[in-house]
């Protein structure tokens, strides 16, 4: 392909990666300000990520076949085409059901625009480049999209407010409309591989993942064992996703190779992946999180965000330039440890860390995420080819499986350790907290002082006083609870960088008396 056309490939993949990041995100980055407009409590406003993400999780499965039986290009105009409709509904959302109802289908829309946000990029380059520079470039662009969108929130919502994002939203989704008739993907042979029985399949593999979407996106906010329709649901995953193995298992052609999922290979792939994403939960959860906590708005946060993007597009970069395979250990190595010392920094934070304080520590957490992911799927992919064509649609569900799910569970993994740790730091220090202390009685008083002029009551002053003194202790134990979460994942990522290092250390091993025991047969 010429260069210029190549380059409007690259442009047109980046378009949409922007399209589907954006319109992922949006939501997730500003529930607070989509609350007042939609008439819904924090709570509610949760449904609005459950619902978009319970059909994008496991759409992309089903759309490998229809893909290769109806052809890429009517797949690709088909899909945008959708995607399209549904953002032009989104202007006209007036309260939170239909809002709910309008995610749900945005999510089942916008799960061709990741797939073809990949397959853009790799046509623009040789096949050599594909797993190299084209899947780096394609990884990156889906990195940027959450910093991008936390950016731009801010001016667009000072401009226009929250319609201001459903336009731009809208604006994207007609240019990548355009991009896509303008610029036709390379056409695969078509072939008839759809069967009755994976639509059986599908359909409880949907049920399951979703379920499990939603489990994990609402479930810290209802609290795992207080609403008994999350273990309802629970029960539904856990029977669908059973159901569906079982119909696998038995098919002379499965939809997926549950075999091949199941073998010890495989396994440690997902491992990594899931790990992998556990850890970067300390940017997209806990970090974000914790400044939400010190009452600190999108607006406040650009330059943040702004050197997140910066750090995730230079790791990129970098990782283009650098990957080959045989590499992979070394730059896993590199982002393990970038990660685990922005974890380590971040975990002394305190009610005074503001957003320039974790500038360097969070680039460096960006950079070891755009570092480690190409690698990664450049190995599973090989890996998959190596076993024959039919395995990449395999190779796909644990890579959605650990990204999406995994992405989820890693919020609601974290955001519980955080609240159950934040109680356990108010009980530590409401414990010292007893009003004979003198330096406690001093600090309600300075506290009240601030009343004195208005409330002459002098139990009421006190008791506004306690309050206060109470708001206080909950941000020290919410500071202290966060900090937990950031020294977890620092050793995480520091247990993994050292399990990564004794798996090198066991396959040279391996490797050399391998060689040995050939040098000495033919001896």
């Amino acid at each position: 392909m010429p260069p210029g056309r190549a380059a409007l490939y690259m442009v047109a993949s980046t378009l949409l990666a922007m399209t589907q990041g954006f319109g992922m995100n949006f939501v997730a980055a500003n529930l607070p300000q989509l609350q007042g407009p939609l008439g819904a409590t924090s709570t509610e406003a949760v449904w609005l990520v459950a619902a978009y993400m319970a059909p994008n999780a496991s759409l992309s499965i089903a759309l490998v076949k229809i893909r290769n039986q109806y052809g890429l290009r009517n797949f690709a105009e088909l899909g945008i085409a959708v995607f399209l409709v549904v953002s032009v509904m989104h202007i006209f959302i007036t309260d939170l059901h239909s809002a709910i109802v309008l995610r749900f289908f945005a999510g089942m829309a916008a799960a061709p625009l990741s797939t073809l946000g990949f397959l853009y990029m790799l046509e623009a380059f040789s096949p050599a480049r594909k797993l190299t520079i084209g899947i780096s470039l394609a990884l990156t662009n889906i990195a940027l999209a959450a910093p991008l969108t936390r950016i731009v929130s801010p001016f667009l919502i000072d401009i226009g407010g929250v319609r201001a994002l459903l336009y731009l939203e809208l604006a994207l989704a007609m240019l990548a409309f355009a991009a896509i008739y303008l610029l036709p993907l390379t056409p695969l042979p078509r072939a008839k591989v759809i069967e009755k029985l994976d639509i059986v399949s599908y359909l409880f593999i949907a049920i399951g993942f979703g379920s499990a979407a939603v489990i994990f996106a609402v479930g810290r906010t209802y609290w795992w064992l207080e609403a008994e329709w999350i273990g309802v649901l629970a029960v539904v995953m856990i029977a669908a996703l059973t159901i569906a193995a079982v119909l696998e298992l038995n098919r002379a052609t499965p939809l997926i190779d549950l075999r091949w999922l199941f073998s010890r290979e495989v396994m440690h792939f997902a491992a990594v992946l899931i790990l992998f994403r556990l850890m970067l939960a300390e940017q997209t959860a806990v970090a974000s999180n914790f400044f939400q906590i010190m009452g600190l708005q999108n607006d406040q946060l650009t330059g943040l965000y702004s050197c997140v993007a910066l750090a995730t597009l230079a790791s990129g970069l970098i990782c283009a330039a650098i990957l080959k395979p045989s590499r992979e250990p070394a730059i896993h190595m590199v982002a393990l440890m970038l990660i685990g010392v922005g974890a380590w920094l971040d975990s002394h934070a305190t009610n005074l860390t503001r957003p320039h304080d974790m500038y360097l520590s969070q680039a460096m957490i960006a950079a070891g995420g755009g570092l480690f992911l190409p690698p990664a799927i450049a190995a599973g992919f090989t890996m998959a080819l190596r076993k024959g064509p039919q395995y990449i649609l395999s190779f796909i569900v644990v890579f959605l499986a650990t990204q999406s799910l995994g992405g989820l569970a890693g919020s609601a993994i974290f955001g519980s350790f955080i609240t159950l740790r934040e109680k356990f730091h108010s009980n530590i220090l409401a414990q010292a907290m007893t009003l004979t202390d003198p330096l406690v009685a001093a600090r309600i008083s300075q506290l009240s002082a601030a009343y004195g002029r208005t409330i002459t009551d002098q139990a009421m002053l006190k008791a506004e006083g306690v309050a206060l003194l109470s708001q206080q202790v909950t941000r020290e134990a919410n500071v202290l609870a966060h900090n937990d979460a950031f020294f977890v994942i620092a050793l995480l990522a520091v247990a993994s960088a050292i399990a990564l290092a004794i798996h090198r250390i066991y396959v040279r091993i391996k490797e050399a008396g391998a060689v040995s025991g050939a040098a000495a047969a033919k001896a």
